[in-house]
């Protein structure tokens, strides 16, 4: 007996009900004419993933009903396997529904509610442990939802019941290394149970969050056998005989610069795009940062839809001027100049009474950040455009960055990005056209807010930097296991003692891309007011 299932590898955005139903409706009709039988979308396909406290609003569940409804009538003469938001009383679930004939035929309601990293389900929704299997010519298909199959329970459960073939509906979000993982975690499943699996992903950017796709089937051997892009929508249909798939396109795995430069630039994209935004606008610095952020953006939205602004002071170098120049005529973006020395001598004259007979510090480097911060704010108001941040990991750990100065923005692009990883994707970037100036790499990083500045002056190297806020704040070690390491006390005392301090900056920095198992984002919720002190 033969069974052809199609994957709808997806790009859904959250709320869009009547939109997400199109492109349902879409695929649906594009596998039918494959001569597929059914069509297994993502986790919550017809609402989006993470709906959030959308869920907790009756209006929202009565248009998710109503759009569920409709899309039933709508589908061509292929069963469709659908995400959605299902209310029963007081009850809320994370259900997966078989369309059929304009009919509901079944429905599955997610057994694990994760609550863990960004996700935060047991909030939303109920735990069911009834298992669900659909009889699809013959083979009986078992149904799990995402962070069922991380554990075993849920998978054993619709084997139990008699299930041959296991369908996975999943928004599960990009992190590096994440792939790997996931095929590792269902080869687990399939080593207990025998069951082949087919793993329908989401594919977009939502928010801080990006669904890389990645689709795949594994056989009872847990072989791959298909595997869908990552990073864009997509669509396969795979054949199962005798219950088990026959071999189907594999899609090559990008090295790791390749990969997160990818997910940065959907993240880019669909964070404008979904959110009606006419281009972005990027504070060029002559520094690598600002050059990366703004490849990133180019490479999403097009060079017409990206302003870059260089906003000189007495202290910036000819260096950064001569390189910024040279590389907004690579990429082909508007660059405008406009020197902020006015408005420092006006901030100068303004401050002068209040700041009589005191020193020069900071004050006056923070100055130049924010005025810089309002400028790019004017252009912002007055174009529609949004503004890009364009600091670090690196820099948000230890609050090497000025609120309502650099830090002003809408979108931060590599926030979740450390300095290392920086280098390396800007390499990564120029080996597929030369774009970012080599002496803009090369250059000892600098704010360039006093003369002869170098980050070095105030952090440890680079190097150092990431593998300590990295042993910290990713992996949760404590600072005697990260010097244990043979990182030198003083260094681990500094890194950690500004991370702390620095939580209060983070707080109100704008959303950016999550790209590592744990961003100062969804997954980061530490007290600012927090006088813990780890143990040395």
């Amino acid at each position: 007996m033969s069974l052809k299932i199609a994957i709808a590898q997806i790009n859904v955005t959250v709320g869009d009900l009547t939109g997400n139903a199109a492109r349902i409706v879409d695929f649906a009709e594009r596998a039918h004419r494959q001569g597929a039988d059914l069509l297994l979308t993502p986790e919550l396909a017809l609402c989006g993933y993470p709906p959030e406290d959308l869920l907790l609003r009756q209006d929202f569940h009565a248009a998710c009903e109503r759009e569920l409804a409709a899309l039933a009538t709508r589908l061509p003469a292929i069963d469709v396997l659908i995400g959605h938001p299902e209310r029963r009383g007081d009850r809320c679930f994370n259900a997966a529904t078989l369309l059929s004939n304009g009919m509901r035929t079944a429905t599955y309601y997610k057994k694990r509610l994760p609550s863990y990293e960004v996700f935060d389900e047991e909030r939303y929704f109920d735990s069911d442990d009834t298992p669900c299997v659909l009889t699809l010519k013959g083979v009986r298909c078992g149904i799990n939802i995402c962070a069922d199959v991380w554990e075993a329970g849920a998978a054993d459960l619709a084997r139990r019941a008699g299930a041959e073939v296991l369908l996975v509906l999943n928004a599960s979000p990009y992190h590096m290394g994440k792939q790997m993982q996931r095929t590792q975690v269902l080869r687990q499943r399939i080593a207990s149970t025998g069951l082949p699996v087919v793993y329908a992903n989401l594919a977009g950017g939502q928010d801080e969050l990006v669904f890389d796709g990645g689709s795949f089937v594994l056989d009872s051997r847990g072989t791959l056998r298909c595997q869908l892009p990552q990073f864009e929508e997509a669509l396969a249909i795979v054949e199962f005989v005798d219950g088990e798939p026959l071999p189907g396109d594999i899609a090559s795995s990008p090295g790791l610069e390749a990969e997160v430069y990818q997910a940065l630039v959907l993240g880019v994209r669909d964070y404008l795009g979904k959110n009606g935004f006419p281009g972005a606008i990027i504070g060029l610095s002559g520094g690598i940062d600002s050059a990366l952020t703004l490849c990133i953006a180019v490479d999403a939205l097009g060079a017409e839809k990206v302003r870059a602004v260089m906003m000189p002071s007495p202290y910036t170098a000819e260096l950064s001027l001569v390189e910024s120049r040279a590389m907004v005529g690579l990429l082909g973006v508007r660059y405008d100049e406009i020197a902020i020395e006015p408005a420092m001598q006006t901030f100068a004259a303004l401050l002068a009474p209040q700041f009589a007979g005191l020193p020069a510090d900071t004050t006056e480097e923070n100055l130049q950040a924010r005025i810089r911060g309002m400028i790019l704010m004017a252009l912002s108001n007055k174009t529609g455009s949004l503004v890009l941040t364009t600091g670090n990991k690196s820099e948000m750990a230890v609050g090497y960055c000025t609120l309502y100065g650099d830090m002003a923005g809408g979108f931060a692009v590599i926030k979740d990005i450390a300095k290392t990883l920086v280098y390396r994707l800007s390499r990564w970037r120029n080996s597929l056209s030369h774009v970012i100036p080599e002496r803009i790499i090369t250059r000892p990083p600098s704010a360039e807010l006093k003369p002869g500045q170098t980050d070095q002056d105030s952090l440890p190297p680079y190097e150092v930097l990431d593998a300590i806020v990295e042993a910290y704040m990713e992996n949760d070690l404590s600072p005697r296991e990260i010097i244990a390491r043979g990182y030198s006390e003083t260094d681990v005392r500094r890194v950690v003692r500004l991370l702390k301090i620095s939580e209060y900056k983070r707080r109100q920095s704008p959303v950016g891309i999550r790209v590592t198992q744990r961003g100062f984002g969804k997954d980061w919720r530490y007290p600012i007011t927090n006088r813990f002190r780890d143990v040395y």
